[in-house]
């Protein structure tokens, strides 16, 4: 019984071996790609502490050009990383629902490398917290995508002005 338990065990732990082979050799080639494409977009986007090369490489797979934008407000729109408005008349409600609308896959990587960036980036973290402690309910749901916002302020900022990220920058 031992034996039959340990072979299973063994083919399961090299099937996921062969996985990871796989999903390696994957982003290998996608990352490629997107450097050919996109050289100098792919390198202002990994000068962000926390944006590595599979997000920089999905979030421009996705992106397309930043000229199709006019303004940060239109891809936070495009990404579906909007709070819908509920008003009626003086009432507006507290509690707004995340906008469903959008393109999931950008909005995916803009979320996880916003995770990602919180705890690489001390300016990211304090803002987390910050928005956390604001609310009792969905705390964490609500601050991270607060916090996907102010990265894609971020990210249309640098990619508009063709610049590299630096942490300790103070523009006038």
């Amino acid at each position: 019984m031992y034996e039959l338990l340990t072979t299973s065990i063994a083919c399961s732990f090299n099937c996921i071996q062969a996985f990871e082979q796989e999903l390696k050799s994957i982003n290998k080639a996608i990352e490629k790609t997107v450097k050919e494409l996109n050289p100098v977009e792919y390198q202002i986007l990994m000068s962000i502490s926390g944006v590595g090369p599979t997000y920089s490489s999905g979030i421009l797979a996705e992106f397309g050009s930043i000229q199709a934008f006019p303004n940060n407000d239109s891809v936070a729109k495009y990404v579906g990383i909007v709070l819908k408005e509920n008003q009626s008349g003086c009432f507006k409600a507290e509690n707004t629902p995340m906008s469903k609308a959008g393109n999931r896959y950008l909005h995916y990587y803009l979320i996880e490398a916003a995770g990602s960036v919180i705890r690489h980036i001390p300016e990211y973290e304090t803002f987390y917290q910050k928005k956390y402690a604001e609310v009792t309910t969905h705390q964490h749901k609500r601050a991270l995508a607060l916090t996907s916002r102010k990265l894609i302020r971020l990210i249309f900022g640098l990619l508009a002005k063709n610049q590299l990220y630096f942490a300790n920058r103070v523009d006038n």
